[in-house]
């Protein structure tokens, strides 16, 4: 997967054709819906570029403005834009969306850095416009000054977006589309999957070398779980603080990730990415497994995945979360990116998101067409979106002192 992976206005709807009913497969307890390169061109002709104000004005008739969006993930994630990019162009021949693909893994925060570099030198965007990442990048960029705030006053559609979710990320950034970590489990071996974190724990000892996660530093699922049993006995509010204090309180998850070390995979052996434990479930070497839902999904679809594959949710729920767009505050596109995001959060441009990404809309169901609200039926509690900043990054550090080098 990918966690990854961010953040849509006609009436002329069409529903895309699923391969599959999308969660037919799905044995969930719930995921809740209530969030749950190389340079670009910098050519810079438009009137919006004329503008010292940073919003831009609109383009003179006949010119048109583009910009340049950077963005990182899977090929799923190219093909998702691919097909987008056309669609909005259709709609907005005066503007050009310059994509910049980042294959997953190669490039996200030398991207970062360089958008950090170009704003602390004085010399505007560094042609990076629009990006897209992970919370990590949403909370550094915050606290750096990098990203511009959105408002539905710019960005209309982003009235469909939760509420809470914008509030999590002080509207510094727009949650596009979602996912989740569920529980996979071969059902061939497992007839009733733990439905809480606590009875997963107990299995874990009851099953020794049956269940996987992979190093939490090499892919979103391994963290999740990490994370979930670290914050296990905290306070819910924990999941939404970034302050270093917090860290006092990691003790008793930490203990109990060193306890399970000799009941996992191989007495102690951690897969590397997330393909890494779905690889081990596919060959029958584990039963369980913490794994992405729309991973699951897609490779189900596939046929990379067999169909006795089911995934559970449990209670509290694995953390998940959106994929973000964040706008480059020193971008003078900032008119013409607008309109574009508000397309990416149209229930048009969400449908093929979902399609597309076997996720989640980034926007709320409700605001979806009832043909695919009617296909998330009975999926919306459990999953929970986790906020802690550079923390995530200090939790990945204690597991390879105080777990992997046990």
């Amino acid at each position: 997967m990918s966690f990854k992976k961010p953040m849509l206005k006609k009436p002329m709807f069409k529903m895309p054709v699923f391969k599959k009913p999308l969660f037919t497969l799905l044995g969930v307890a719930g995921l809740s819906m209530s969030l749950l390169a190389g340079c670009g061109s910098g050519g810079d002709t438009s009137a919006s570029a004329q503008s010292g104000s940073g919003q831009g004005k609109a383009a003179a008739v006949g010119e048109t403005t583009s910009f340049n969006f950077y963005f990182t993930g899977s090929q799923n994630v190219k093909d998702l834009w691919d097909t987008l990019k056309p669609m909005f162009e259709e709609e907005h021949p005066e503007i050009d969306v310059n994509m910049v693909y980042i294959p997953s893994g190669t490039g996200a925060e030398p991207t970062y850095d360089r958008i950090k570099a170009a704003k602390q030198a004085g010399k505007g965007s560094g042609d990076i416009d629009l990006y897209e990442d992970s919370i990590t990048y949403v909370a550094q960029g915050t606290k750096d000054g990098i990203w511009s705030q959105v408002s539905e006053s710019d960005i209309p559609n982003l009235s469909n977006v939760s509420a809470d979710t914008m509030k999590d990320v002080d509207n510094y950034a727009i949650p596009y589309r979602s996912s989740a970590v569920v529980l996979a489990y071969d059902s061939t071996k497992v007839s009733s999957p733990p439905t809480t974190l606590d009875e997963l724990l107990s299995w874990i000892k009851a099953n020794p070398e049956q269940f996987a996660y992979n190093d939490p530093s090499t892919g979103g699922s391994g963290s999740s779980f990490v994370q979930t049993i670290v914050y296990k006995d905290l306070p819910e509010e924990d999941i939404h603080n970034s302050d270093p204090s917090v860290m006092e309180k990691w003790e008793s998850g930490f203990n109990t990730l060193k306890e399970i070390g000799p009941f996992v995979y191989g007495q102690g052996i951690y897969p590397k990415k997330n393909q890494g434990t779905l690889d081990l479930l596919m060959n029958g070497e584990v039963s369980i497994i913490p794994a992405w839902s729309d991973m699951v999904l897609q490779q189900l679809n596939e046929g990379l995945l067999p169909d006795t594959i089911k995934m559970q949710q449990i209670t509290p729920g694995f953390n998940g979360g959106p994929t973000y767009l964040m706008v480059n505050g020193e971008s003078t596109k900032k008119e013409a990116i607008n309109e574009f995001l508000n397309f990416v959060l149209s229930p048009e441009a969400q449908a093929v998101i979902v399609e597309k990404m076997n996720g989640f809309p980034g926007i709320e169901l409700s605001n979806m067409p009832q043909e695919m609200q009617d296909k998330f039926d009975g999926v919306a509690d459990g999953f929970r979106t986790f906020n802690i900043g550079d923390l995530g990054t200090e939790i990945n550090k204690r597991w390879q002192s105080d777990v992997a080098a046990q």
